[in-house]
């Protein structure tokens, strides 16, 4: 399984250069069945990581830019008339797809944000009445931009939580922007990615993912950080048990990407920033307000606050 995975990170870093820490917590993602939310700038890669990891995964692939007058039906589909047969006829949306980008996600209203939430949590959709399972697996990976730019609408809390992560590429080295001057446009470059696994050994790996084990010094870690951020004057509110379960699975599949069947404490460490800077606030909630240049101080004080053996 490690060679799997070893090429899974070479394919995609092949696209995307010198992103291998980012390629792999997108990873780490997928394998713990939560969905991914990319913030940065416009032209940093969040589309072709996207694209990316759809064909080297061997999963279908929709993308939907939100816009401002995007509405959910369509994003979810649209029951039309059919006046030959005198019945309703549903016209799926492209959220019944494997890997849905939605792209620039906080540039459209919060209804149409909200019509994401009962598909990114129940896998499910209801239109009309009538509810719809939706394909197996089912990753959504949405982009948004600096909420400093014009046009965009904070997502929710109750939207972020929907995400198992939240990850910024930033700028390329040196080198590898070198690389890309000199090389043919990753864009282009996508046409030549060839799958690498298929749905059934990705339903395999998230199966394995849930059997990595915890010790109950493990655990004790976990909860001791969680209850920090619920009880250290820092915080405006701290973690939800949710949150909590989030970060342990998040861990979980960190360790398995490492080649493990067991958790350490560096697990924990490696996807806490990832999994839990976007569901805690600081206390003074408009200069944290979910930013990832502010909520950064938070994870760093609550790293260097909880000790990993507990105090004797």
């Amino acid at each position: 399984m490690n060679k799997v995975i070893n090429e899974l990170v070479d394919a995609v870093g092949d696209i995307l250069l010198g992103k291998e820490h980012q390629v792999k917590l997108a990873l780490t993602c997928l394998f713990a069945q939560g969905h991914l939310l990319i913030e940065d700038l416009p032209g940093m890669g969040k589309t072709t990581l996207a694209q990316c990891l759809a064909t080297v995964l061997g999963l279908d692939y929709e993308r939907v830019q939100f816009t401002s007058d995007l509405l959910p039906a369509d994003i979810l589909g649209v029951a039309v008339f059919n006046r030959n047969s005198s019945e309703f006829r549903f016209i799926q949306g492209p959220v019944f797809t494997q890997v849905l980008l939605a792209d620039e996600i906080n540039r459209t209203t919060p209804k149409t944000q909200s019509a994401l939430l009962e598909a990114m949590e129940e896998r499910q959709v209801t239109v009309e009445g009538e509810t719809r399972r939706l394909p197996e697996p089912f990753f959504v990976i949405a982009t948004q931009n600096p909420l400093s730019q014009a046009g965009t609408y904070p997502l929710p809390e109750s939207q972020l939580d929907r995400f198992l992560m939240r990850i910024s590429l930033g700028y390329p080295s040196r080198s590898a922007e070198q690389q890309l001057f000199k090389g043919v446009d990753p864009r282009k470059r996508l046409k030549e990615v060839q799958p690498v696994i298929d749905r059934h050994l990705l339903a395999k790996i998230q199966h394995s993912v849930g059997e990595v084990k915890a010790t109950d010094q493990l655990l004790d870690y976990l909860q001791r950080m969680v209850d920090f951020t619920r009880h250290d004057e820092s915080f405006s509110y701290g973690l939800s048990p949710r949150g909590a379960m989030a970060w342990l699975k998040a861990a979980k599949a960190w360790a398995f990407l490492d080649g493990r069947e067991y958790l350490i404490p560096e697990d924990l460490q490696v996807v806490m920033s990832p999994v839990v800077a976007h569901r805690v606030r600081g206390l003074h909630a408009h200069s944290s307000a979910g930013r990832p240049e502010n909520v950064r101080s938070l994870t760093d004080h609550l790293l260097a606050s909880v000790d990993v053996l507990p105090p004797s």
